[in-house]
């Protein structure tokens, strides 16, 4: 690993490829391009341009450091959410244990950048990523990799490319780290489905010369109609097992037993519920929450827990897709510069909150209200008195931070008056 990871990022070409950027830029470095400390709105940069907000970022990463420090977990944020290297960093920064990730390039992206502890929430049954992961423990004694494990059979696919890898790795193999997941539901997405089917798992891996049994998983988030009650019903059957699995001798040796589960939404019932672990050996309490890197105007600003716990704190959206009008063919429609290609639109439509017009000033976007989203266009209805002209640029609120990231190879960090002091990267 280079001492800087980072640093070949700031020495790439702000070129065509990345949306957005001043086209009198094409050619400098990044790095030099965010020296320059241009203004968005009044420095080159072209429509759409997607904005992160600097206070508000350090607002949401900081805010959850303390959440979790003040109810002793640990922190392995979904890094799926920006796949931004810059920003698993700065997470890292804030606490966090290590970054959460669901597929085999993902891990990859963040070993690239140099991210010590990953888990990864999926059962792993890829021949050749498990191979090149085998390689990576072997080389890096300082990196850890959690991995889930939902099913005998996939305990022994696991097992078999491992072997495989290990043939080539003579005396420098590790054995891989695996939690059993226990699903929340006969609906949800993965894990096993009962105690019992964990028990079956647990003894796949013991089997397994190639694994070790570090704990017990799950995610909350896919209890069926899900409400407080349910959730911890759900958490307290995960704590049940881990408990159980302990009593039975199965993490004998171990200097801490993983117990992790919590997404964007439960984090408080996680919270509340890991308090009353108690095992034999002190517990990881691993939550893996993600959205909170950037929040949103939409999804997550309507579950997050700290609308059950305000005096905990709250989150602020810190993502703003800055687009323009581009037509205004009546007084009751316009469309904007920007659609599908540039804008989350699975959860909910973008929301307009803000407009700038020519002369710079901004002013609600009351009023306005985006109806559909073709690839390139947003088709806007426009009420009796909102003030709308072509040219007017408008700042558009979106919903699910996943699926805002990943249309952004190359988005411009902007401090409250407009300053873009860096460009964060994405690799999804």
């Amino acid at each position: 690993m280079a001492s800087d990871p980072l640093s070949a990022l700031a020495e790439e070409r702000a070129d065509h490829r990345f949306k957005g950027l001043p086209p009198d830029a094409a050619g400098t470095t990044v790095a030099a391009l965010a020296a320059e400390h241009r203004n968005l709105f009044t420095g080159g940069f072209t429509t759409p341009v997607l904005a992160l907000s600097a206070e508000r970022l350090e607002h949401n990463l900081a805010l959850m450091e303390t959440y979790t420090r003040r109810h002793g977990l640990a922190f392995a944020p979904h890094g799926k959410t920006s796949m931004a290297p810059q920003l698993f960093h700065r997470q890292l920064a804030h606490g966090a244990w290590g970054i959460t990730l669901a597929v085999p390039h993902q891990v990859r992206v963040a070993r690239a950048f140099g991210v010590p502890r990953v888990f990864l929430a999926n059962e792993l049954v890829d021949a050749a990523a498990l191979r090149w992961l085998a390689r990576e423990l072997a080389a890096d004694p300082g990196f850890r990799c959690i991995v889930y494990a939902d099913s005998a059979y996939g305990v022994s696919l696991m097992d078999a490319a491992l072997r495989d890898a290990w043939s080539d790795l003579p005396g420098g193999a590790r054995p891989l780290d695996v939690v059993v997941e226990l699903a929340a539901g006969d609906a949800a997405r993965t894990g096993a489905r009962s105690e019992a089917e964990c028990r079956a798992v647990a003894d796949a891996v013991a089997a397994a010369g190639t694994l070790r049994l570090v704990g017990v998983a799950g995610y909350e988030g896919e209890v069926p109609d899900a409400d407080h009650a349910r959730v911890t019903a759900w958490l307290r059957r995960l704590t049940a097992l881990a408990g159980e699995f302990d009593a039975e001798g199965r993490f004998a040796g171990l200097d801490e037993i993983v117990v992790s589960a919590g997404g964007s939404a439960w984090f408080d019932a996680v919270a509340e519920v890991f308090a009353d672990l108690s095992l034999s050996a002190p517990a990881l309490k691993l939550l893996r929450s993600g959205a909170y890197v950037s929040h949103d105007e939409g999804h997550y600003r309507e579950l997050t827990p700290f609308n059950r716990v305000p005096q905990e704190g709250a989150l602020h959206s810190a993502l703003t897709l800055w687009t323009q009008v581009v037509s205004r063919p009546n007084a009751e429609q316009a469309f904007l510069n920007a659609g599908k290609r540039d804008a989350a639109f699975d959860l909910h439509l973008p929301q307009p909150h803000t407009v700038r017009g020519a002369d710079g000033a901004s002013r609600s976007a009351s009023g306005v209200t985006v109806t559909r989203l073709s690839d390139q266009h947003a088709w806007v209805r426009t009420e009796d008195g909102a003030r709308l002209v072509t040219g007017d640029w408008v700042g558009l609120g979106m919903s699910h931070p996943c699926t805002i990231f990943d249309k952004w190879p190359l988005i411009p960090l902007v401090q409250q008056d407009g300053t873009v002091t860096d460009f964060i990267r994405t690799f999804f």
